[in-house]
């Protein structure tokens, strides 16, 4: 990942990088990967600080652009909006289940309906 353009915005307490990461012969990097690199980019950085926006990849080309937010701390990091946050945090608890073993779901016996006890026993 080469970050293109860094820029400090301390009323907001985030820096902002512009990015471009050639992906040749490799796919394209999953927003978790963009996370990372933008963590390890900025120095300090938490990982669950940094926000992924404005990805884009054009057809054809192995090249991603986007721009990542690094907050300063959790209380600035408020500022995005939820389902922003929701989306990132999604992505954490996916890759945290491929790593740990899925539990088995419990089915509960379908209950019939009113419907279908009349349709079983109405035609004597």
């Amino acid at each position: 990942m080469e970050v293109t353009e860094r820029i400090e915005n301390p009323l907001l307490d985030r820096v902002e990088l512009h990015f471009i990461w050639n992906h040749d012969n490799s796919p394209t990097p999953s927003r978790s990967d963009i996370r990372a690199a933008a963590a390890r980019a900025e120095p300090g950085a938490k990982e669950d600080l940094v926000f992924v926006k404005d990805v884009n990849t054009r057809f054809g080309m192995a090249q991603t652009t986007g721009i990542a937010l690094v907050y300063g701390s959790a209380e600035s990091a408020k500022l995005e909006p939820e389902y922003v946050k929701a989306r990132h945090a999604s992505e954490s608890e996916s890759t945290e289940s491929k790593t740990s073993e899925p539990e088995p779901a419990e089915e509960e016996p379908a209950e019939e309906t009113p419907e279908e006890e009349e349709s079983e026993g109405g035609d004597e």
